[in-house]
């Protein structure tokens, strides 16, 4: 759906991403970016004028009111919502509990299921419950559009939801497809931003959005959901005196850091787009000249700057581990997952080889020496990995 917004708030903005500590470099950025310099100064600057309650009638209380109001107006206006329609949330996946459990409390005599594609965000899929009607994807991790369309007209559908991107593979989904088919069979669509943000424009079509800040290089702490303005939601959660429509007060450090984080990325998103894709694509090409390993997730409708690959005969968290040593920080397997070594949902539901991941993440700041180094470490660590399992040959 078009939306109207205002002019984005002007604030001070910096260039680059730290990705690099000491001789270590940080490869594990596929939805959360080391901090950007903009944000960081934002953030301190906000710590000393922005620290007091918005809600107070005091000068401090009303000095830290307009760095929040000014923060929503950037980041509404970056995500192309209204003001008024974006509330902030504690979290990401807080954001993802209120758009879900919000949506199904106010249409709760249309029923309680919530079609939604099978390789969602895991906060997507717990919200959801029981009434998950999850969709197949390809091989390439892209969901069935007709199968999604079918399923919207089945009765007791509340809500429907889909990534922009899968932030574990980049796979792009049929956003602006499954959206005219929820408008035409009139269920509400929730957009999950948070592996976009920043870096591809929001598609049209939505009814809820939910964007996580430290995509783009934002501190945590700070979530987004957007409710649009003739959309039936109410919140799920008990509430307080907050200056939100959901429970507790929003930090204002957070909030500016955010919005002068996605400013400063959105000025250089086209430039910083054709650059991480060539250098993704160099290491998918390293990846496939190693033995008995695939590839996976579409390799042109992708998001910039993901390359996940999976390799025979080794463990994931042993080839993340030989990388570390090696000064690399690379993830493997679901970001969700990775701490509870089970077999990522996203990699399975698409039936591509689930053992030996690895998904690389570049931020926007890397450079083509420190991607290099990684291509050339790349298959000798794989081959350590494989020779100490004894699984050469």
């Amino acid at each position: 759906m078009a939306r109207e917004t205002g002019p984005v708030t002007s604030f001070p903005t910096g260039t680059g991403a730290a990705q690099r500590r000491d001789s270590r470099i940080y490869l594990d950025a596929a939805t959360v970016t080391p901090p950007h310099p903009a944000g960081r100064e934002a953030l301190i600057a906000a710590l000393d004028e922005g620290w007091a309650d918005p809600r107070r009638l005091h000068a401090e209380g009303r000095r830290a009111r307009l760095l929040l109001d000014g923060a929503r107006e950037a980041l509404a206006a970056a995500l192309g919502t209204r003001t008024e329609e974006l509330i902030f949330t504690g979290s990401h996946v807080e954001a993802v509990h209120a758009a879900v459990l919000g949506t199904l409390k106010a249409r709760h005599r249309t029923g309680d299921r919530v079609v939604l594609s099978a390789v969602e965000h895991s906060a997507v899929l717990q919200a959801a419950g029981q009434g998950a009607v999850p969709i197949g994807v390809d091989r390439l991790g892209r969901v069935d559009a007709e199968a999604f369309t079918e399923s919207l007209r089945s009765p007791g559908v509340a809500l429907a939801c889909l990534q922009s991107a899968n932030g574990e593979v980049g796979t792009v989904q049929p956003v602006t497809e499954v959206a005219a088919a929820a408008r035409a069979a009139a269920v509400p669509l929730l957009v999950d931003l948070a592996a976009s943000a920043g870096r591809q424009p929001t598609p049209s079509g939505w009814d809820l959005l939910v964007a996580d800040p430290r995509s783009w290089g934002a501190p945590g702490g700070l979530g987004l959901l957007a409710v649009g303005a003739n959309t039936r939601w109410t919140s799920a959660a008990p509430g307080d005196d907050g200056t939100e429509r959901v429970p507790g007060t929003p930090s204002v450090p957070a909030a500016l850091a955010a919005a002068v984080s996605v400013q400063a990325v959105l000025a250089d998103a086209e430039r910083s787009d054709a650059r991480l894709r060539a250098l993704t694509a160099r290491i998918r090409a390293v990846a496939a000249e190693i033995p008995d390993t695939e590839v996976v997730g579409d390799p042109d409708h992708r998001l910039p700057h993901v390359v996940t690959f999976s390799c025979l005969y080794v463990d994931g968290e042993a080839i993340v581990d030989e990388l570390d040593r090696a000064g690399f920080a690379v993830g493997s397997g679901s970001a969700c997952t990775a701490s509870t070594l089970q077999p990522s949902h996203v990699l399975a539901a698409m039936g591509v080889l689930t053992q030996g991941n690895l998904r690389v993440g570049l931020p926007p700041g890397v450079g083509e020496a420190e991607v290099a180094a990684f291509c050339a470490a790349l298959p000798g660590a794989v081959q350590r990995v494989r020779a100490f399992l004894e699984a050469e040959g």
